[in-house]
């Protein structure tokens, strides 16, 4: 347990007993309460959770720092490799694409004319790799970097082949859908830290304005110690694909990969993991057991649940409430929120604000600005950061870092929160308790045994039904 986040109970009663007395006197007496002890001196003076220095800040400024020339090759190029693409492309000067890898021609093709058309760059033909191993014909194709944007559960192979060739990578979220990939990744993340390779990870909010302040506040105690906390990615069923004649079984599934488990992890692990990161790490802490429930309702293709709800219990016994949906008509929440002994964190309803244990908003994300004179001389605020897509800006930062030479492995950390979500889709998928020790040593890896573009056996890819049926 890590003593920076360990809770102090005579402190979070002391805390419990002076909102309620805050919820009896009204907001309007709340200053008052906090500031009226010690001679006018502030009787809940800050107590960082960590000193500064302590805890990583990236630099984000809008454009990485010129120097050498980056060549980059792409693993993955459907919808977010291409993305991530032009995100690289986009944050600094002298960096390029130089090689295009994907399991499918039309792919690799798609994201060349695109590059041709959009930025002119032109990807010659023995540049473009295709097929199960286009990921070793690209890493070895004369490339500084990789840009891993395939489905999840291939990261882990992905990054140990990158990082045994000496390559810096990006690895898109999540980067593990079982203990196997969760192991692969945390040796793979040491032998990157040993060789000095930069590591980044696609889970953005690490590298999003409003969430880097938040976790700066954080940390320099505004909310207190975290005692808890929700997070929530409920929202309409996402794409799928109609098997067409003439796909094999394992074409059909990749290029439908988001509905499948063993290519995605099911969406509390490919998508709600964002959610459950910021928690992971805003606390410091790892989920130490899950408790939690999940079905499938309306989802149309593949072997995944559509909903989850997890209770999760963290290393030093406060809790974290987890809620993911993908089903159409229902109500939609993206957002997550911190509970601490002096007040609460929350990104709801576009707001990024901070709270005292009152309700009032003591702190309010706002764009940092600087005073320019507009075309009549009158003095107006202009922000100072015109980059504010965190999809590029954690580009920038990979960048920086390896022109600056400044280490960076952020891999281990995005292990753990996507240990977590699996922990959770675990104990929904079985009904049962899931603890962090017996999952992380698990020998469950969602690789089929048969993997291969024709055949496969699809007789193992079924819905999961938690607990024993009924005795008859």
């Amino acid at each position: 347990m890590k003593k920076e986040n360990s809770i102090s109970r005579r402190s979070f009663l002391k805390s419990s007993a002076m909102a309620g007395a805050l919820g009896a006197i009204g907001t309007g007496s709340a200053a008052s309460v906090l500031t009226s002890c010690d001679g006018g001196k502030k009787a809940n003076a800050l107590k960082p959770l960590k000193k500064p220095g302590t805890y990583y800040i990236p630099e984000l400024p809008d454009l990485a720092s010129d120097g050498k020339e980056i060549k980059a090759g792409v693993i993955g190029c459907g919808g977010r490799g291409s993305g991530a693409t032009f995100n690289f492309l986009n944050a600094a000067n002298g960096v390029t694409i130089v090689a295009l890898g994907d399991t499918f021609q039309d792919r690799v093709d798609g994201l060349a004319d695109k590059l041709k058309k959009e930025k002119n760059i032109d990807i010659p033909a023995d540049k473009r790799f295709v097929g199960l191993d286009a990921y070793k014909q690209v890493i070895d194709s004369g490339v500084d970097v990789v840009i891993v944007a395939t489905p999840p559960v291939f990261r882990p192979v992905h990054f140990q082949y990158a990082v045994e060739k000496n390559k810096h990578a990006f690895l898109e979220k999540p980067i593990c859908v079982d203990p196997a990939g969760y192991r692969t990744i945390m040796a793979t993340a040491k032998q990157a830290a040993a060789k000095n390779l930069r590591v980044v990870t696609g889970t953005q909010r690490h590298h999003q304005r409003n969430y880097v302040e938040s976790y700066k506040k954080i940390m320099e105690g505004m909310i207190g110690e975290i005692t808890g906390g929700c997070v929530y990615w409920n929202q309409n069923m996402l794409w799928y694909r109609d098997r067409q004649p003439g796909w094999s079984d394992c074409e059909y599934m990749i290029k439908d990969w988001v509905n499948w488990k063993w290519l995605s992890g099911d969406h509390i692990v490919e998508q709600h993991v964002h959610n459950i990161d910021v928690f992971t790490w805003f606390s410091g802490l790892k989920p130490v057991k899950a408790v939690g429930f999940g079905s499938r309702q309306r989802r149309i293709t593949g072997d995944q649940f559509d909903n989850f709800s997890i209770d999760f219990t963290m290393e030093n016994g406060i809790h974290l409430h987890s809620m993911s949906r993908q089903i159409d008509g229902c109500a939609n929440n993206v957002s997550e929120f911190i509970q601490g002994t002096k007040g609460s964190w929350s990104t709801a309803n576009n707001e990024t604000v901070i709270k005292d244990l009152a309700g009032n908003v003591i702190w309010k994300y706002e764009p940092e600005t600087r005073k320019e004179k507009n075309e009549n001389g009158e003095e107006v605020a202009v922000e100072i950061y015109q980059q504010n897509d965190p999809y590029t800006l954690e580009h920038v930062n990979w960048i920086n870092c390896i022109r600056k030479n400044t280490p960076i492995e952020q891999a281990s950390e995005t292990a753990v929160s996507n240990m977590a979500a699996i922990m959770g889709r675990e104990s929904a998928y079985t009904g049962a308790e899931v603890t962090w020790d017996a999952m992380t040593a698990s020998p469950l890896d969602y690789t089929p045994k048969d993997l291969n573009l024709g055949k496969m056996d699809m007789s193992g890819f079924v819905v999961p039904v938690p607990g024993k049926p009924l005795d008859k």
